[in-house]
């Protein structure tokens, strides 16, 4: 895709998506995410984010990362020295959200990506960015750092295969044994009617992985325990709490609809064995 002077493939265009959500979520009185850093990015991208506009999905999406930001935050407090490898990092924050100046930040990603994240982001002796598909197994040797880890993949293992997502839990679980990772997943209902998405109808990227039940993880590898499975209608209590108003009385008006899009949308925390 070359679109004004962005240069980034298919899949990886999606990551604008997010990234606009956070920085209109910014500019809220009352946001249910706070992240300065994304709305000085999407100003310097000249991009037409003006397609996203307007788009419920611009919700889901912070509400995704507020959530998967929570499992980090809850796991640093566990384990400060720990170690999180971002998957599909895109152009995200978390670092500057959450870093309490001692764990190690992997932001791994294919190669166009982080040539753009390189524009805003640099490595430090705790921050590494890796370039690489994370179907390739060499990009584990990239993570030098104490265990234990935690791995996000948010927005990213939709997109691949089923037999590719397999390959990378497997690889996950083989050479990070006892590591979490959060996920989403997308039922059929969702993967049967991209073309009519909000979002994803104006890029041209696709998603591949159905899953109807996140238990399925449990099953691909033997000892591996679901920890939280999430839909967008039913966050967890607390979070739920502490959103705004507004983004309270939406949510209660979604669970009453049980629309398949969101029904069939889980994020996941996964204890891998």
């Amino acid at each position: 895709m070359t679109e004004r002077g962005v240069h980034l493939g298919k899949v990886q265009e999606t990551l604008l998506i997010p990234l606009y959500g956070r920085a209109v979520e910014n500019r809220k009185p009352q946001p249910a995410l706070r992240d300065p850093r994304a709305e000085d990015i999407v100003a310097s991208i000249d991009y037409d984010f003006a397609r996203f506009d307007n788009l419920p999905s611009l919700i889901g999406t912070v509400l995704r990362t507020s959530l998967f930001d929570r499992w980090v935050a809850d796991f640093l407090t566990s384990h400060p020295t720990g170690s999180v490898v971002e998957i599909g990092v895109g152009l995200n924050t978390r670092h500057e959200r959450l870093d309490n100046g001692q764990a190690h930040w992997f932001d791994l990603d294919l190669p166009d990506v982080i040539d753009l994240r390189r524009t805003f982001f640099t490595d430090s002796p705790r921050r590494t960015m890796i370039a690489a598909s994370v179907t390739d197994e060499a990009w584990t040797d990239a993570v030098k750092s104490p265990g234990p880890y935690f791995f996000s993949a948010e927005a990213v293992l939709p997109f691949l295969s089923e037999a590719q997502v397999r390959h990378v839990v497997d690889l996950i679980a083989g050479r990070f044994p006892g590591s979490l990772l959060a996920l989403d997943t997308a039922g059929p209902g969702i993967i049967d009617t991209q073309d009519q998405h909000d979002a994803l109808s104006k890029v041209e990227a696709r998603m591949q992985w159905t899953c109807a039940d996140p238990a399925e993880l449990t099953m691909w590898r033997p000892g591996a325990r679901i920890l939280a499975s999430q839909r967008l209608s039913a966050l967890p209590p607390r979070m739920y709490d502490e959103l705004p108003a507004a983004y309270r009385e939406m949510l209660a008006g979604l669970a009453e609809q049980r629309l398949p899009q969101v029904e069939e949308y889980r994020l996941n925390l996964v204890q891998l064995p």
